[in-house]
């Protein structure tokens, strides 16, 4: 046995074990994050100044939200961490690639708006495209406009004339062949002409189901029994609030903030948003600066 010839440190027990040092952390959208005092867990919304001083704002499981000042106090996977502001690179750490995978073209100004457009059956297609795909876009002088669903598609698109150098490409939900969509489709191509439209779509009810399912904690999107409404449905499904329109909001909120960049998106959108971009881009526009 192996004594110590010292002795025991008398004042050992009476030490308290020194407190693990927070690390600085960004608060970046979609980050989940514990408030230790108060034990409330919710991903990072956004940050946002308030009273003068800067706090983080968290969504909670359930779509609540609270408010809690930016600093020390938080944990991430049980680690203290100090939460700091996002801070958009600059010099030689800038991304080298944008949202959508393309390269960043750093101080580059945003084109003229050329003539041709993309449509998208509602805000939160519009939100979608913008976040991954804005940087593009604004670089191109594509502007993304919504429609309020794709019923009255062939009379809208009569309406903006499309032509050699004002091309129309439209994002459909839910394009699968024998739909009432794909009749649509096909209806404003013919009245167009495959040179000046090009309708494409994705398979999904909803444009929520092209985020994919694990950035919410999900293995699948769950399947809808018919005469629920869609959306409603997913949030019973997933145990958010979901009576008013207002939850619906807010749990879109916390599927978008989910999203970093295109490897969050599946595959049968980004095809075909990438598509509807090359289409509108490749016609002379007559607007270039």
């Amino acid at each position: 046995m192996t004594t110590d010839r010292y002795g025991r440190d008398v004042l050992a027990a009476g030490r308290a074990p020194r407190a693990p040092r927070s690390t600085p952390t960004p608060a970046e959208p979609g980050l989940v994050v514990e408030e230790v005092t108060s034990g409330w867990v919710g991903a990072v919304v956004r940050v946002e100044r308030s009273g003068g001083m800067r706090v983080v704002v968290l969504e909670d499981r359930h779509g609540r939200t609270r408010t809690f000042p930016l600093g020390p106090g938080f944990w991430v996977d049980g680690k203290p961490v100090e939460l700091t502001p996002p801070v958009a690179p600059t010099g030689p750490g800038r991304p080298t690639r944008t949202a959508s995978g393309s390269v960043a073209v750093h101080g580059a100004r945003a084109r003229v708006a050329r003539g041709g457009r993309i449509w998208v059956e509602g805000r939160h297609d519009a939100e979608l495209v913008e976040k991954v795909w804005g940087d593009d876009l604004r670089l191109e002088g594509v502007v993304v406009e919504m429609l309020d669903g794709v019923d009255d598609l062939v009379a809208a698109v009569r309406e903006f004339a499309p032509g050699p150098d004002r091309r129309l490409g439209v994002l459909v939900d839910h394009l699968v062949p024998g739909s009432k969509e794909w009749r649509i489709a096909e209806a404003a191509h013919a009245a167009a002409g495959r040179d000046r439209l090009l309708v494409l779509g994705h398979p999904y009810v909803d444009v929520w189901q092209a985020v994919r399912p694990e950035r919410i904690g999900l293995d699948a999107w769950p399947t809808i029994s018919r005469g629920t409404e869609w959306k409603r449905g997913i949030l019973q499904n997933l145990g958010w609030p979901r009576e008013t329109q207002a939850d619906v909001a807010r749990a879109w909120r916390r599927i978008l903030g989910s999203v970093r960049d295109y490897r969050d998106l599946e595959p049968s959108l980004l095809g075909r948003v990438e598509e509807l971009i090359d289409f509108v881009t490749s016609g002379p526009p007559s607007d270039r600066p």
